[in-house]
């Protein structure tokens, strides 16, 4: 069963973006209920322009419109880093269904492979380039960077609506795992294998996810008080921001991260670029003070960011 409501709340977060100097009251009191109700919030009021959100999804497609055989060039299984190309049905996010029908590339952090951290870590390394998409590198570092820094911004919200320090996530923030991912997905055939979807359900695996999509739709989210799918529609100008299992686990299952997936019945290609932070692979992640229950152990044994992105990893492309 899916349903159109109710509908994803809208925060502004431009308050949170002045620093200290401003009253943050409503966007931290809007993020908190957000994040005790589906933990997935349309974001307005970041500043991100609408010049590079465009140049980005310009790329994006070309990239996508590129021949096979120049997209194979930068294949991500060429790459110990997972970045670069992942071909159509590469990855099985829900567990009993055939693969995703979507096709992505991978960005990261820029790590040379002589540096010590490449061979500890998951997800560390170079990125790799399309040689003929002279503009890409640089709209999507760009992008990478402005992203880095909204995501900064909305974890000094999470933490204060959590009766945190604005800070609280700094040491988290350091050196962080982030990834950049761009998607394609095609229409969906009309008749298809059982169960097959642009993106099965699942939810993230990381810290937070900051969505850029594009006007076609097509998400929908889980909303377990109405026992049925949403839809998330786009929304001028906005992001999607949701939580992650990191979060769920930080927090005491607090704040949840969500089922959602995709289904793409425009008969349209659908693109949309997620934003995954997920923070420093060595940072522990336990209870966090303000979500402990007095007399109670917490639901989660602790881990590092590294430990469960790679136990997530193994989930969905083992």
């Amino acid at each position: 069963m899916t349903t159109s409501e109710p509908s994803l709340p809208i925060v502004d977060v431009e308050s949170l973006l002045c620093g200290s100097a401003r009253d943050v009251t409503g966007a931290v009191g809007a993020i908190r209920s957000a994040c005790l109700d589906k933990g997935f919030f349309y974001c307005v009021g970041h500043g991100i322009g609408a010049e590079l959100r465009g140049a980005v999804f310009r790329q994006s497609e070309a990239f996508f419109s590129l021949p096979e055989s120049e997209k194979l060039k930068v294949d991500k299984r060429q790459s110990r880093a997972n970045r670069g190309y992942e071909m159509l049905r590469g990855q099985t996010l829900e567990p009993g269904t055939p693969p995703d029908l979507k096709e992505g590339y991978y960005i990261g952090a820029e790590v040379s492979d002589d540096d010590p951290r490449a061979a500890r870590l998951i997800n560390v390394g170079p990125n790799v380039w399309p040689e003929a998409l002279p503009d890409f590198r640089a709209v999507m570092d760009s992008y990478f960077f402005e992203m880095s820094a909204l995501a900064s911004v909305l974890l000094r919200g999470l933490a204060l609506s959590l009766d945190l320090p604005g800070d609280h996530f700094s040491e988290f923030e350091r050196d962080p795992l982030a990834t950049l991912r761009l998607l394609h997905y095609p229409p969906q055939p009309v008749v298809t294998a059982s169960g097959e979807k642009g993106c099965g359900a699942h939810t993230d695996f990381g810290g937070i996810t900051i969505l850029m999509q594009d006007d076609i739709g097509g998400l929908q989210v889980w909303d377990n008080g109405s026992q049925a799918w949403i839809d998330a529609p786009p929304i001028p100008d906005a992001f999607i921001v949701n939580l992650g299992d990191l979060m769920g686990r930080w927090t005491n299952d607090r704040y949840r991260s969500t089922l959602h997936r995709v289904i793409n019945v425009s008969g349209r290609e659908r693109y949309s670029v997620p934003f995954f932070f997920s923070g420093n692979h060595d940072y522990q992640i336990e209870c966090l003070p303000t979500c402990r229950v007095a007399g109670q152990d917490p639901k989660y044994p602790s881990t590092t960011v590294d430990e469960h992105i790679r136990r997530m990893y193994a989930r969905t492309y083992g």
